[in-house]
């Protein structure tokens, strides 16, 4: 009988974040495919934990992930892990789970930390629906493009980015969607986390030295004038007239 592969949630920046759950199949399963391995070693060593390590990432998948299939067909349980946060959200980890699956493995999901939703629930803007893009791209053209996928969307916008592309990509956010509200939240759950709020230009400004250190989400408005335009053209349609006595 094939083993589990457990995807298994890590604090996003403080150890006081790990679960009970999470703990316990980090100790019971054969092995842990971790991104970065010296990292992982640090969190496990942390909760005492000395469950063998086998690094997993975009550069070795496509050798790594044949060998992890084989051992879970043996029986073995395996947890996939990323440097912080839930696995697979622009992490690696896509390829495994879809081999898994499509070999008959149980892919279980062992939920926790996630800076996704740690700066939405906190950020102040639009919690009821929202969308997800993880990294815009570095080079400047297709940054813009993406965002003019983005321009109508009425929904809560949702980025990661890098400290030393912050300035950038505000300055792409700002000439596309135009000068909104958004949330800057950095080094989320550690001692020095930061939320700043404002619109696009206020953080440009607060920004000047175009570096925000430490990981970075950003948390934006949706596109008010079109969630308005569409409450407008629902008031204006005529309703279906009732019938006498219906």
């Amino acid at each position: 009988m094939s083993g589990p592969l457990y995807l298994v949630s890590t604090p996003i920046g403080n150890p006081e974040d790990m679960t009970v759950r999470a703990i316990r199949i980090l100790k019971e399963v054969a092995i842990v495919a971790a991104e970065d391995t010296s990292r992982t070693h640090s969190l496990l060593l942390h909760y005492g934990i000395d469950t063998p390590l086998t690094s997993y990432h975009d550069v070795n998948k496509d050798e790594k992930t044949p060998v992890l299939i084989r051992r879970l067909h043996e029986g073995q349980s395996i947890a996939l892990v990323s440097d912080d946060g839930t696995p697979l959200i622009s992490d690696p980890g896509a390829v495994l789970v879809a081999q898994a699956l499509a070999s008959g493995i149980r892919v279980v999901p062992v939920p926790g930390p996630s800076a996704v939703l740690a700066a939405l629930s906190a950020s102040g803007l639009s919690t009821e629906a929202f969308v997800y893009q993880g990294y815009l791209p570095r080079q400047s053209t297709e940054r813009r493009l993406v965002l003019e996928t983005l321009r109508t969307e009425r929904r809560t916008l949702i980025l990661f980015e890098s400290p030393e592309m912050v300035r950038s990509s505000l300055e792409a956010i700002h000439a596309v969607f135009g000068n909104r509200r958004i949330v800057l939240a950095r080094e989320l759950t550690k001692p020095n986390e930061e939320f700043l709020r404002g619109t696009v230009e206020e953080l440009m400004v607060r920004g000047s030295s175009g570096f925000f250190p430490g990981q970075v989400t950003l948390v934006v408005e949706g596109n008010q004038q079109q969630s308005r335009k569409g409450l407008m053209e629902r008031v204006k349609k005529p309703g279906r007239r009732r019938a006498f006595g219906s």
